[in-house]
């Protein structure tokens, strides 16, 4: 205790000159952890003139009679003071200037103790009637949500791959702006930025995660159990030689083609569509396939938003109903309006969608989450019959070409020329 007082009367000179300041340790006891810290308060207003320091930018960050200025520079100047006085100390102290791992917000941590509390209290009372508790951990939607991407993260290659594995197993989506990710949970209606979630979560970290799954994979696996190569279209090699493409090329382009074309004859084979008709009917199927199973996952989508914003209605009702029951019983209910005026705005928006949509019978909270969930997973089948058939759709399709592009140069190479015929 006394060697912290001291640690930080030093910081507090060095850091603070000109300004009053109480500097009080203690340890914590609230989690019994025991963990022994300084806090540090300052007068805003400094009283005497110091010398510039490299971080201070302007004259009222150095002279008397002027405030403290918490600038960027200010922030980024303590951190590494911080950082350099506990390694000058023989202190552990983490990496300040760079986020490690999740970030747990303050409001998070209070909300996973009261939960823990909870989860304990409700244990004992299963244990003392001889039943065996079924979950022993508490965790918070957000803890939840970062499990659920972290699992989905570690067995994904692709960013295309994580993102829908995300909304298929969990309903999960995922959205890139300005460079940046976010993420929503099925019931929520406002994504929640990697940045609030996990250092881990934001998009370069996620690309680099994927990368490495890459690079695992091609080192476990070994090479007969490689994934074929996607079929691709043919090289129509006269017309890049016209367009200036070398010998060296063609030579290329012939190993290229023999090749897709073995490859698309074995998928013609396999799914017995040997012959044009056969190849153009199953085209249609999946075709139908395809747009039905999408236009039922776009219905759903519909359906599950409005869910989503009835229920965000619903839960601003029910929060500031009191407030509204409140507003007809006081003498001056202007002034009470005027003070809840954020509140009020809300549930008055609120009452303005129930009256728009017809709603006279609010609907049961609970029904809506499980007609959301139900929802959810019939998307998902839905979203997967999509997939599929857009996968085979689209090979069926480059073969299809192949086969079209092949028998065009056949014709090619078999046409005699006008002038030699007699």
């Amino acid at each position: 205790m006394e060697r912290a007082q001291a640690l930080g009367l030093q910081f507090c000179k060095d850091n603070f000159p000109g300004h009053p300041a109480i500097v009080c340790t203690h340890p914590d006891g609230h989690n019994s952890a025991g963990n022994i810290h300084v806090h540090i308060v300052i007068g805003s207003l400094r009283v005497r003139t110091v010398e510039r320091q490299p971080f201070m930018d302007k004259p009222c960050d150095w002279e008397a009679g002027k405030k403290h200025r918490c600038t960027s520079a200010m922030l980024r100047h303590l951190r590494v003071a911080v950082m350099e006085m506990c390694e000058q100390a023989d202190l552990n102290q983490i990496n300040l200037l760079e986020a490690q791992g999740d970030h747990v917000s303050e409001r998070e941590y209070w909300a996973q103790r009261r939960g823990q509390r909870r989860l304990d209290h409700a244990n004992a009372k299963l244990a003392a009637e001889g039943q065996q508790p079924t979950q022993t951990v508490y965790q918070t939607e957000l803890d939840k949500l970062r499990k659920q991407i972290y699992a989905v993260l570690n067995k994904t290659t692709t960013f295309e791959e994580f993102s829908a594995l995300l909304m298929q197993e969990h309903g999960i989506a995922v959205k890139e702006s300005r460079g940046r990710l976010s993420y929503c949970p099925p019931g929520r209606i406002k994504f929640i930025t990697a940045k609030k979630l996990s250092k881990k979560l934001e998009k370069e970290q996620v690309l680099t995660a994927l990368s490495q799954n890459i690079q695992l994979a091609t080192a476990i696996q070994p090479a007969c159990e490689q994934k074929p190569d996607k079929i691709r279209k043919l090289v129509d090699i006269q017309a890049k030689a016209a367009a200036g493409k070398g010998i060296g090329y063609e030579r290329w382009a012939k190993k290229f083609n023999l090749k897709r074309w073995s490859q698309t004859l074995i998928l013609l084979q396999e799914k017995g569509l040997t012959s044009e008709d056969a190849l153009h009917q199953r085209i249609a199927e999946l075709q139908t396939q395809h747009d039905d199973a999408l236009t039922v996952v776009k219905d759903m989508d519909a359906r599950m938003a409005s869910l989503k914003e009835l229920r965000g209605h619903l839960v601003v009702y029910r929060q500031y109903k009191p407030l509204a029951q409140k507003l007809t019983t006081l003498r001056n209910p202007a002034a009470f309006r005027e003070q809840h005026r954020a509140e009020f705005a809300v549930y008055d928006a609120a009452c303005a969608y129930f009256k728009a949509n017809g709603l006279r019978t609010l609907p049961d909270l609970k029904k809506l989450d499980a007609e959301y969930q139900t929802l959810s997973s019939e998307k998902n089948g839905f979203y997967t019959r999509y997939k599929k058939a857009q996968i085979e759709l689209r090979e069926l399709r480059t073969a299809q070409q192949n086969v079209e592009a092949f028998f065009r140069k056949e014709e090619r190479s078999h046409a005699v020329p006008q002038q030699e015929v007699k």
